[in-house]
């Protein structure tokens, strides 16, 4: 088989024509992720009052305990903050909202969104294999694009003709975003 630009160009896009489409699709979700919840679903919310102790610290181990035994919750904890007065828990498939002052709150029930979940859950990870993948990934996305480039050589869709401006425009619009909004 004869290598040339054009093979590597089709090839690598073959190859990645999934991965392209899942990451683009999650991109959009990830953007939006504070307009609407993408990633999981409500399945029910409640409203509770539990008598919550002062003067206690609290560790994940107390979290824990009051999830599961307090709001018999069978559930495991992932995270848990204070702000503003108020204990927020993240769990696997609930998130918890307590008053420490008053005990009064909110559970939210929810489930994770099928196949929705698991393509934004790409841009998230960070194993080991997933990085290294995803580097592949980078440097292919860099041939494609200097393949492209490349490709057509001659004439008045060539990048020395007219590609070279729309290469610039193109770069221009992320450094013009950063120095104006960053």
């Amino acid at each position: 088989m004869k290598f040339n630009l054009r093979s590597l160009h089709r090839d690598l896009g073959y190859l990645y024509v999934g991965l392209i489409l899942s990451f683009a699709l999650s991109g959009i979700m990830m953007n939006h992720r504070e307009h609407w919840h993408p990633e999981k679903y409500t399945i029910k919310a409640w409203d509770i009052k539990k008598e919550f102790p002062k003067d206690v610290a609290i560790s994940k181990d107390f979290v824990r305990k009051f999830v599961n035994k307090d709001l018999q919750i069978k559930d495991k904890v992932k995270r848990h903050f204070m702000r503003k007065g108020k204990l927020k828990i993240a769990c696997e498939n609930h998130d918890i909202e307590l008053n420490t002052e008053t005990g009064e709150g909110e559970v939210i029930e929810f489930q994770k969104t099928p196949f929705i979940s698991h393509i934004m859950s790409l841009h998230k990870s960070t194993s080991n294999w997933w990085i290294y993948y995803s580097d592949i990934f980078a440097l292919s996305l860099i041939t494609i694009a200097l393949s492209g480039i490349l490709m057509i050589a001659k004439g008045k869709y060539s990048f020395k003709s007219r590609g070279w401006k729309l290469a610039v425009a193109g770069l221009l619009f992320p450094i013009i975003f950063l120095i104006v909004f960053a």
